[in-house]
């Protein structure tokens, strides 16, 4: 039997709590039989196949929906598109934060350089929106570049729109990029937590999901608890009780 963290499941949909590094399914750019939770699905299924639903970045963990049929897949879809979905992310951040406030910056699409060579350089930005709140701050006596000391803070995000990589670039454009984001990052905060904190990871985590259930109505509240790492390093924060625990 494989090894899946299942947050929910009936006949129509399974929830699983995907592991930062996992991939979501299949990728040419990975070397064949590298993991991926659609395969560990398919054979937990006995053969049948999952249908994805929505996605979330490799380094990302979390919270991640599959369909057990095309219907409820498709149906899902749709509430998505439609914005009936409200996802929650909680992420690690450089800096002291505001408050709260709401990122309203569009983006434009990130391509890849090799997936998406013969895609369009020259399309509109496209409106993305997030809104955040502080959750906690931490201050360490680790010097990083002409700082003695270093801030942080543990923020709770909520994606009003569904861009690629849409958290990761709107922290970065206030400033307060996620630590461990090895490409919106600051890799002077990233090397210090590899080398004081084991860092391994990006530090973004899709911690709730509410929908209603398109086939039971029934209004659904998945909650993933982060992992032992980001837990333990959390308590040394004294973050205690601010993120989503399986020991709480």
């Amino acid at each position: 039997m494989c090894d899946l963290n299942i947050l929910f499941e009936d006949d129509d949909i399974i929830a699983l709590n995907k592991p930062s590094g996992i991939l979501v399914h299949p990728s040419w750019i990975a070397p064949r039989g590298t993991p991926n939770l659609a395969s560990m699905l398919k054979e937990y299924f006995n053969g049948g196949s999952p249908y994805t639903i929505h996605r979330l970045d490799r380094p990302t963990s979390g919270v991640i929906l599959f369909g057990k049929n095309k219907e409820v897949a498709q149906k899902m879809n749709l509430i998505f598109a439609e914005r009936q979905v409200e996802k929650t992310y909680q992420c690690l951040v450089r800096g002291y934060t505001p408050e709260a406030d709401v990122i309203d910056y569009a983006l434009k699409e990130e391509l890849d350089k090799i997936a998406d060579k013969h895609a369009s350089k020259d399309k509109e930005p496209q409106e993305a929106v997030s809104s955040y709140r502080r959750l906690g701050t931490v201050e360490l006596d680790i010097p990083v570049g002409r700082y003695e000391k270093s801030r942080y803070s543990l923020v709770e995000v909520k994606p009003k729109t569904g861009r690629k990589h849409q958290i990761r670039r709107h922290m970065k454009h206030i400033f307060h990029p996620i630590v461990g984001d090895t490409n919106h990052g600051d890799n002077k905060h990233n090397k210090s937590f590899r080398q004081n904190f084991e860092l391994e990871r990006l530090m973004l985590m899709a911690t709730n999901i509410q929908f209603e259930h398109p086939m039971t109505q029934e209004k659904m509240d998945i909650t993933a608890p982060v992992d032992p790492y980001t837990e333990k390093l959390f308590q040394e924060f004294g973050w205690h009780g601010l993120y989503p625990s399986e020991t709480l």
